[in-house]
């Protein structure tokens, strides 16, 4: 678990406590729970969030929902991992993690021990993406080659996945190293991830940070004050294509004009494997009235058109590279060879 005095989830007698997100900053509010249906209700509404948390949040309810369950379980098994599968769309790790349980399930002999052996391979593909996270910033230090500021956008901190994050993982590892002077974070509309999750998390960690709006980045570039610009990612295609939190692919597209590098930072298990490239994404779009409103209260007519991608796909040619824990990749992107 992270070190920090917060946590996004914690599994302790046979239930799962996590930091309602939505809630952040002002508030900490931490839920406890063993029933999968408020789990995958807190996926939906963002309560748990980030590519690899959501992953880890899927295989812990799957478990839960054995506890104390008596009856046919591979109905009940098929049932479960169907309504976890439609909680959100574009994060390869919520799939990636149901397919492990599965394959975990499928070889179960003895139904008396459906939970507790799906426990363990929860907390397995915890303990692995907490690892992930570690050399993800070990191995993102080395993109550093002199004090830099740098910019990011969403969120991708303790808040995300397990450990440190991804993203932040890099950003962390590099300013203990002494080599982040400061650090610009995107608002990140409609849902403002920057301004309430990764400022948070900043600040937890000591590390000095700036919040700007989206349409900012390219003001900051134009006055030299970015060295380079990290992310993270939800799923990467075979060439390397990357979907991530709507408004990157803007920030790809500004690196590019002002020759700054852009990075991303995912664990292998966002590779979709399946998938050439980001035609093959498909791209979660959710209500209108999170632009239409914030924190619940209404900002315009609630009749207005809106158009609520939740991510957009960065096209490989425009990252420099693609952090994960297995090395650093550079374009053409043979991670998948």
């Amino acid at each position: 678990m992270n070190k920090n005095n917060y946590y996004s989830i914690k599994f302790s007698d046979d239930q799962l406590t996590f930091l309602d997100q939505t809630r952040l900053p002002l508030q900490e509010v931490y839920v406890t729970t063993d029933d999968y249906e408020r789990i995958a209700v807190a996926i939906e509404r963002l309560e748990l969030r980030g590519a690899p948390l959501i992953g880890i949040s899927a295989a812990f309810a799957l478990a839960l929902s054995f506890k104390s369950f008596s009856g046919n379980v591979n109905e009940h098994f098929n049932f479960v991992y169907k309504r976890l599968q439609s909680t959100r769309p574009t994060a390869v790790n919520l799939f990636y993690a149901l397919e492990r349980m599965k394959k975990t399930f499928d070889k179960i002999e003895n139904e008396n021990g459906v939970y507790s052996i799906l426990l363990k391979e929860a907390f397995e593909i915890y303990a692995f993406e907490e690892l992930c996270s570690k050399k993800i910033g070990e191995n993102g230090s080395r993109i550093f080659l002199k004090k830099s500021n740098v910019l990011t956008h969403c969120n991708t901190g303790a808040l995300a996945t397990a450990g440190f994050g991804t993203a932040f993982a890099v950003i962390k590892k590099a300013f203990d190293d002494g080599f982040v002077n400061h650090v610009y974070s995107d608002e990140t509309r409609p849902l403002l991830q920057g301004l309430r999750l990764t400022s948070y998390e900043l600040a937890k960690n000591g590390i000095p940070f700036t919040v700007q709006t989206d349409s900012m980045a390219a003001v900051l570039m134009q006055q030299n004050k970015i060295d380079l610009v990290i992310t993270g990612a939800d799923r990467i295609a075979l060439n390397g294509d990357s979907a991530n939190k709507i408004g990157t692919y803007n920030l790809a597209v500004l690196c590019n004009y002002h020759n700054i590098p852009f990075y991303i930072a995912a664990p292998s298990t966002t590779i979709d494997r399946k998938i050439a490239t980001g035609a093959d994404i498909e791209i979660e779009y959710r209500s209108g009235n999170e632009i239409l409103s914030i924190n619940g209260n209404q900002i315009a007519n609630p009749s207005t058109n809106t158009f609520s991608p939740a991510f957009d796909v960065t096209p490989a040619h425009l990252i420099k590279g693609i952090i994960t824990e297995e090395d650093v990749f550079f374009f053409p992107y043979n991670f998948i060879r």
